[in-house]
Order: C-alpha cells, then structure tokens, then sequence
C-alpha cells in the first residue's frame, strides 16, 4: 500500500500499554475507571499523563460514576472522557497495582 504521492506508508514500533484503574474526584464526582498508560518510559506515570500539555480529556474505560452529593447513586459506563480541567484530584486505585492487558 502507497500514500498518496507514491511514498511508502509510515511504520511506527508498537507500543507496550497497560492499563491501570485510577480514581478521579470532581468537585461533584467520583470517578473510577481504566486509564491505559504506556507500559514504562515516556508518560507511563499517571502524574506524567495529566501534565501533558497537548491533552484536554482522560479517555476512561470500565468506568463507575458516584455522585459525591445527595444520597450516593452509582452509573456505570463502558467509556467517558473527562475534561481536565473539572479534576480535583487523581490517584491509582488499590494503592498504585498495574493491571495486565
């Protein structure tokens, strides 16, 4: 297969991921899902992932929503994505455990 202009396509070297479950607080929220972070190296911290300039939104998977006003109700969704900017605070759940892919 060709790119347009009859250059060859670009390859990239996979990247080993994993996905590690994090709690996010809003100031309304509690938010606990899958954030898939890259294996090690380069951002595979959660601090280094949320400091990332170029990025707007956590893409969160296998997510429970908890409402942190009223009585306590929970949704659960496949996937949400968070805006940045409504995070309070963020941590791993389970004390930091890394979960397989």
């Amino acid at each position: 297969m060709r790119r347009a202009g009859g250059t060859p396509p670009l390859s990239c070297a996979a990247v080993e991921q994993r996905d590690e479950r994090i709690i996010i607080e809003t100031d309304r929220h509690r938010i606990t899902g899958r954030l898939r972070l890259p294996a090690d190296g380069y951002r595979s911290r959660l601090t280094d992932y949320l400091n990332a300039s170029e990025r707007l939104f956590l893409a969160l998977t296998d997510v429970e929503v908890t409402n942190l006003e009223g009585p306590p109700r929970v949704e659960k969704r496949e996937f949400i994505a968070l805006s940045l900017r409504h995070v309070v605070l963020a941590m791993p759940a389970e004390g930091g455990h890394r979960d397989p892919l």
